[in-house]
């Protein structure tokens, strides 16, 4: 049954057409004026036009940042907040009022100087709306313990070790059924990466932690797991891969249990990876199960069998991207730069 509705789902969903209805967005168009704009929408399948309109500016919002992640929406606030992991800072950005610090220190909270990449990287909120923190170079998955709209540099550890052993550096994380947390561990929040003295766990593992705290690995396939996601119906969990010689996003059914079973590959871009900047990152499924991964070329589009429908083409390795809350519009950590396109 859920097989048919999905079908049903997603046929309405491509036979959609542009019309004088077609929902408004958060994007003024006086205000887009004022913004520069890169790259293009590169078009692989002419279903990509239901989701967005390929002449769409992919615009510019914000610059200036090392290495920019994690970017969230928050509705309340009306508020884009991301990471930038190199300076240990959650910065913000509000249409009219432009960027500034959110919230410092994000990822590292100790006094020793630390090298690496320690700053916070994937940002989420909470099923009770608490931002809930990636941190590297705490290496652990943190609750801000304080509302978003009141920042503060104040940390609530919900899990930092699998079987009395340290993560490497939780990166990326989504919330599941029954309010389980999922989260990825790679080593680059590790000063040496694999070859870092401190590294505990041997393996780059994908976990749960379950609302009472208990920590399950549900897997250590991949060797750089990174972005994850779930499917409208949490039936499927996607997990990509960021590593230049397997650049793949996985997709695994979700057990009884809560667990991942019948791991499969979505799609394989290792071959994309040459003449391209990025990798698989990080990934947001909207509610009608298209797929929004950044990988090489900028954000790719997938449809939720895994046909590739085009390219947010960006001219930078990007990072990760977000919904808003009407999914009227995709923001994009692009390196150095925050952008945005308009989505239908």
């Amino acid at each position: 049954m859920r097989y048919v509705f999905m079908l049903l789902l997603l046929s309405s969903f491509f036979s959609c057409k542009n019309s004088a209805k077609e929902k408004t967005t958060d994007m003024p168009k006086e205000d887009s004026l004022s913004y520069k704009t890169i790259g293009e929408i590169i078009v692989v399948d002419a279903r990509l036009s239901a989701v967005l309109d390929t002449s769409a500016p992919v615009e510019v919002i914000a610059e200036g940042y090392e290495w920019a992640e994690g970017p969230l929406w928050l509705e309340a606030e009306q508020m884009l907040i991301w990471s930038d992991v190199p300076k240990n800072t959650v910065y913000r950005w509000k249409e009219g009022e432009g960027d500034s610090v959110y919230l410092q220190p994000s990822g590292y909270t100790a006094d020793l100087p630390k090298g690496g990449e320690t700053g916070s990287n994937g940002l989420i909120l909470s099923p009770g709306g608490r931002l809930v923190l990636c941190q590297h170079g705490d290496r652990r998955m943190a609750m801000m313990d304080a509302p978003p709209g009141a920042p503060r540099a104040a940390f609530i550890t919900i899990a930092d070790k699998y079987e009395g052993k340290r993560f490497n550096s939780p990166n990326d994380a989504v919330y599941g059924p029954g309010g389980h947390l999922y989260f990825t561990d790679p080593p680059y929040g590790l000063e040496k990466q694999v070859d870092d003295p401190g590294k505990e766990i041997p393996f780059q593992g994908v976990y749960r932690v379950s609302p009472e705290g208990e920590v399950f690995l549900l897997t250590d396939e991949l060797s750089r797991p990174n972005g994850i996601a779930f499917s409208p119906d949490y039936a499927k969990c996607y997990v990509a891969n960021s590593d230049p010689d397997r650049a793949i996003w996985m997709a695994y059914d979700v057990d009884e249990n809560k667990n991942f079973a019948n791991g499969r590959v979505f799609f394989d871009a290792t071959d994309m990876v040459p003449g391209n900047k990025g990798l698989p990152d990080g990934l947001k499924v909207n509610r009608a199960g298209i797929v929004f991964a950044t990988g090489p070329g900028g954000v790719l589009v997938f449809t939720p069998e895994g046909e590739h429908l085009g390219t947010i083409s960006t001219g930078q390795a990007t990072a990760n991207c977000a919904l808003n809350a009407d999914e009227s519009v995709l923001y994009m950590t692009a390196d150095m730069y925050i952008a945005r396109v308009a989505l239908k």
